[in-house]
């Protein structure tokens, strides 16, 4: 018999941010968004992002980019819109209807309760130097997500999406023109500026080959 003691085995190497976890079930889908919309005061944004992309690694910080900014195209609030697509995604309507009621079946129960509690206490001063204090809160988590969400464009040296997405800003935050008419000028313009973009690396993938 050897006296050898066995090697022990090395350790797992870490995942790369941009690795993906296994598709979620319907159940994981429910608690994952119960769980982002309890945490999320003042928007769920930011926790939804922290929770698919860094904690749960389903999506990639792209693909959240992405997925997020087809949500604005759709009606109704942009969270919700997130929640039935990423569900839609990956378990069908399923999927969609249980990441649906995770989002606002838990918060609706809680403002129910939150409201009776205001209707009695609400003219505390005390009760409203706290909501003043979580509405400075919400405001940093929303500028920090927009500096996530900025990320994969400066890494990947995105010049005319940074352009565009300044001019959109400008247009509607300083300008004040209308949404519907920026978006039906900024979406033809992207979606060309993406076709001839591809188009470009393409020629240029060929010429390499053909050198």
């Amino acid at each position: 018999m050897s006296s050898e003691m066995p090697s022990a085995a090395p350790p797992a190497p870490d995942l790369p941010l941009s690795t993906k976890t296994p598709a979620p079930g319907v159940i994981t889908l429910f608690l994952a968004f119960a769980k982002m919309s309890l945490a999320g005061f003042g928007g769920v944004l930011a926790f939804a992002r922290r929770g698919i992309v860094d904690e749960h690694r389903w999506m990639t910080a792209e693909e959240f980019n992405e997925t997020f900014a087809l949500c604005h195209f759709l009606p109704g609030p942009n969270i919700v819109n997130l929640s039935v697509v990423f569900g839609s995604r990956f378990g069908g309507i399923a999927g969609g209807i249980a990441a649906f009621a995770g989002l606002v079946g838990p918060p609706m129960v809680l403002v129910m309760i939150l409201a009776v509690l205001y209707a009695h206490f609400g003219q505390l001063e005390v009760l409203r130097h706290i909501l003043a204090g979580i509405s400075c809160g919400a405001v940093g988590l929303l500028i920090a997500v927009v500096v996530k969400m900025l990320m994969p464009l400066l890494k990947r040296r995105d010049v005319a999406g940074l352009i565009l997405m300044v001019a959109v800003f400008v247009a509607i935050g300083l300008m004040r023109w209308p949404l519907q008419a920026v978006l039906l000028v900024a979406v033809p313009v992207s979606l060309g500026i993406t076709f001839l973009m591809r188009r470009r690396v393409k020629g240029q993938a060929k010429e390499q080959v053909k050198a």
